[in-house]
C-alpha cells in the first residue's frame, strides 16, 4: 500500500470523524416514539416546561466555526500522520422569515480559511488551504419548526458545484444539525431531562448510524445549556471505486464526541464545543493485493455566534475562537 494511499484514506476518515459520531439496540423504539426520531428518556426535575424556539422575523445569526483534526493511518507497511490545524468557516444564518409551520431562512458560508501554523509543510499547507477556498460562498436555505426539525431546504447553485466536495458539505450541515440546531422534545422537560436524536447518515459512501443524546443541565429564560454526546457506527460494509480498482470494506467504524452547547431559543444557531475521538479498521483491495488499515482521530469542534434580534446583519464575532487558537 503507497504513502498516498493512506494519506488519503486517513483524510477521509478524518472527514468521516469530523461529522460525528455509535449505534443503540433502541433504533427502532425510537422511532416508534416519535415520528421525528427523537425519544424522551428522561423528563427531569419539577417544574418541568416545553423546549420551543422561539425566533423573530429578520433575526440574523453569524457563527464562526472552527474544525481541528489529527488522524493516524497505519497498515502493515507504512503509518501517516494527517494533520488539519483549523478550518475556520464564518457562516451567516438569515435573516428569519415565519412561515405557517415554523421559520425559512438562509444560512451563507462568507468566509472560509485554513488556520495553519507558519512552521507547517508548505506543500500541505497550499493543499489546506485550497481545499479550505473551495467552501466560501456554499450555503443554501432550510425551513424548521419551533422543535428545530427540518421541514424543507435547499443547497444553493455554489454548493452544486461539481469541484465541491460531497462529505465537506456533510461535515458542515451534519455538525450543525447536531451543535447548533438541536432537535428538542415533545414533552414538557425540567433539569436533568436526558432525549436521544437519531439520524441515519451517509458519508464518503458509508452509511452510519447516528445517536445524539442530550442532557438539560441549566435554563435561564430562553438560554439553554445542554451537555451532549454524539456516539456513531458504520456496520460491515464494502464500498467501490471501479475507476481506481480499489475497494473499501469497514470491519468497525466506530466514534464519540463529548460537548457542550448554549442554546439561544431566539436565535438560529447556538454556540457550541465538541471533542472526540474515532476508530476506524478498514480492509483495502486493489490490484496489487489487500491489507488491512487501522484508522485512530482525535477532533474538535468550536462554535462562536452572534445574534441580532433585528434587521442588520451582525459582523461574525470569532474573537473567542481566535483566543482559543492563540491559547493552543
Amino acid at each position: 500500500m503507497t504513502r498516498p494511499m493512506i494519506h488519503g484514506l486517513a483524510l477521509a476518515s478524518t472527514l468521516l470523524a469530523l461529522t460525528a459520531c455509535k449505534d443503540s439496540k433502541t433504533a427502532a423504539d425510537a422511532a416508534a416514539a416519535d415520528g421525528s426520531g427523537v425519544r424522551l428518556l428522561d423528563k427531569g426535575q419539577r417544574p418541568r416546561s416545553a423546549l420551543r424556539y422561539s425566533v423573530s422575523a429578520g433575526t440574523t445569526t453569524s457563527s464562526t466555526t472552527t474544525f481541528r483534526v489529527a488522524s493516524l493511518a497505519t497498515s502493515e507497511t507504512n503509518a501517516a500522520l494527517t494533520i488539519l490545524p483549523g478550518l475556520r468557516l464564518d457562516i451567516v444564518s438569515g435573516p428569519a422569515e415565519l412561515t405557517e409551520l415554523g421559520v425559512k431562512f438562509k444560512v451563507d458560508v462568507v468566509r472560509s480559511e485554513a488556520v495553519v501554523p507558519d512552521d507547517y509543510d508548505q506543500d500541505l499547507a497550499d493543499q489546506l488551504r485550497g481545499g479550505a477556498a473551495l467552501a466560501e460562498s456554499i450555503g443554501g436555505w432550510v425551513e424548521l419548526d419551533d422543535r428545530g426539525q427540518l421541514l424543507a431546504g435547499a443547497l444553493n447553485e455554489q454548493t452544486k458545484r461539481s469541484d465541491i466536495p460531497v462529505r465537506l458539505i456533510r461535515m458542515i450541515v451534519n455538525s450543525r444539525e447536531t451543535l447548533t440546531r438541536v432537535r428538542l422534545p415533545e414533552e414538557k422537560v425540567g433539569l436533568g431531562a436526558r432525549w436521544e436524536s437519531r439520524r441515519q447518515i451517509k458519508a464518503y459512501g458509508f452509511n452510519l448510524q447516528q445517536v445524539d443524546t442530550y442532557t438539560l443541565v441549566d435554563r435561564v429564560g430562553d438560554e439553554v445549556m445542554l451537555n451532549v454526546t454524539v456516539q456513531q457506527m458504520a456496520r460491515p460494509q464494502t464500498i467501490e471505486f471501479p475507476e481506481e480498482e480499489i475497494a473499501i470494506s469497514v470491519q468497525s467504524m466506530t466514534s464519540q464526541a463529548d460537548g457542550q452547547i448554549i442554546l439561544d431559543l431566539r436565535a438560529l444557531e447556538s454556540d457550541a464545543s465538541a471533542n472526540g475521538t474515532a476508530e476506524d479498521h478498514l480492509l483495502v483491495k486493489t490490484a496489487k493485493g489487500a491489507e488491512s488499515i487501522d484508522i485512530k482521530e482525535e477532533f474538535e469542534v468550536q462554535v462562536a455566534n452572534t445574534t441580532s434580534l433585528g434587521s442588520s446583519t451582525p459582523v461574525p464575532d470569532d474573537t473567542k475562537a481566535r483566543r482559543r487558537d492563540k491559547r493552543r
